[in-house]
């Protein structure tokens, strides 16, 4: 296994224990307490579990290139598009979970280079 997928896998891993445990514990307390706290409780299981979405797959299947930032587009995109399925589904819509995906998205790009640095052009990135 490479240090590559390692360090994907260790983020992904993180943002899903992160997920779950504040789905557990963070949600419920504020709730309780009717604490505001700008729709983080709201829209935790769409930031950290987009985190956890992109981390985890690019262990599996990352190139270390410039496809895996398409690639990230790609899964938060449809992510998206699931969310948006849930009103056909019988759920709500709801605009601040996709917001908090789109952000997510964002920042698992910011991190991602941080990570990584500049990723090598694959050949299939040239046509």
């Amino acid at each position: 296994m490479t240090t590559f997928r390692v360090k994907n896998g260790l983020v992904g891993g993180a943002a899903l224990v992160a997920t779950e445990l504040g789905r557990e514990f963070y949600r419920p307390y504020i709730y309780e307490h009717k604490l505001h706290d700008f729709g983080i409780a709201d829209t935790l299981g769409n930031s950290l579990g987009t985190v956890a979405t992109v981390f985890i797959i690019l262990a599996i299947v990352g190139r270390n290139t410039l496809w895996d930032y398409k690639f990230m587009g790609i899964l938060v995109g449809g992510l998206c598009v699931y969310e948006l399925l849930q009103g056909p589904m019988g759920g709500a819509i709801d605009p601040k979970d996709i917001a908090a995906t789109l952000v997510a998205g964002a920042f698992c790009a910011g991190l991602y280079w941080k990570m990584h640095g500049r990723q090598r052009e694959s050949a299939l990135m040239r046509h």
